[in-house]
């Protein structure tokens, strides 16, 4: 299945916020997460026994894939040459939100940048 791949890739860098992050290493692994946050919250609301199974899942993988989510995301907007300190500006309402939405769906940088080589070229990882 490749789109485990998606998924397996940002916990084997668990901690690691140095590298670069091709724009669809970052959004299927946002789409992998969507997807699974969706289907325990349609779990929860069915009301059923696996209810509070699903509540408890949801919230152990949340905490589990916080940090691996935030390496991501500061490796995505190394591959546009941002520094991960433009995170900060997502407190600065909805107009942060916009400017990172901006630069997540932005192409990388073509060849090496300050941050490393092209993920894009350096799949064989």
């Amino acid at each position: 299945m490749a789109w485990l791949k998606w998924v397996k890739g940002p916990f084997s860098k668990y901690a690691d916020f140095s590298g670069r992050a091709s724009r669809q290493e970052y959004w299927m692994f946002a789409l992998s997460v969507g997807v699974f946050y969706l289907l325990c919250f349609m779990a929860a609301a069915a009301g059923s026994g696996f209810a509070a199974i699903a509540m408890i899942i949801l919230i152990l993988f949340g905490i589990v894939a916080f940090i691996p989510g935030i390496a991501l995301f500061i490796r995505r907007l190394h591959d546009t040459g941002r520094s991960g300190a433009w995170w900060f500006i997502s407190f600065i309402p909805l107009i942060g939100s916009i400017v990172l939405l901006v630069f997540l769906v932005t192409e990388g940088d073509a060849g090496v940048n300050q941050y490393g080589p092209n993920p894009k070229t350096n799949d064989s990882e």
